[in-house]
């Protein structure tokens, strides 16, 4: 340990009430915002790029998708948004279908979504759908091709 250390641990003004402030994490926040001319583009962007630590802005019309990269909060990106252009923007919902086990469940699916993509859902009932219940299996393989002691009705 050197002289400068010794007297650096010393004379340490940082300890005690002095709050430090909380660095922000760079991060992509990805909006979706209904945009249909040059004039929207135009005005979602603006409202977004005079923001303090946005790094870059991206807007893709035909999707209606709006990415911000920076050191930004997602919420205030969103609330400054709808504020500054009167839209309706609300943080992307959706996932590539690949990602979801059901993408055509009924919580997932929606038909307003880009191509490729589906309504992400934590829901427990819509990962229920992948495993069936007993009751639903003893019905499917009774009346079954597949089962030789099923039922002759068929």
């Amino acid at each position: 340990m050197g002289a400068l250390d010794h007297l650096s641990n010393i004379f340490d003004c940082s300890s005690g009430s002095s709050k430090l402030k909380k660095r922000k994490q760079l991060q992509t926040v990805e909006i979706k915002v209904k945009i249909d001319c040059d004039g929207c583009e135009r005005k979602v962007r603006r409202a977004v790029e005079g923001m303090k630590g946005v790094s870059s802005v991206d807007v893709d019309r035909k999707q209606h998708k709006l990415t911000v990269v920076g050191y930004v909060d997602p919420a205030k990106v969103v609330a400054r948004v709808a504020h500054r252009t009167g839209k309706k923007a609300e943080l992307w919902p959706y996932v590539p279908y690949d990602v979801v086990a059901h993408p055509y469940a009924p919580g997932v699916y929606d038909r307003k979504a880009p191509a490729g993509y589906v309504r992400y859902s934590d829901d427990p009932q819509v990962s229920q759908l992948a495993r069936a219940s007993s009751t639903e299996v003893r019905y499917t393989t009774a009346f079954s091709d597949e089962n030789a002691a099923a039922c002759a009705v068929m």
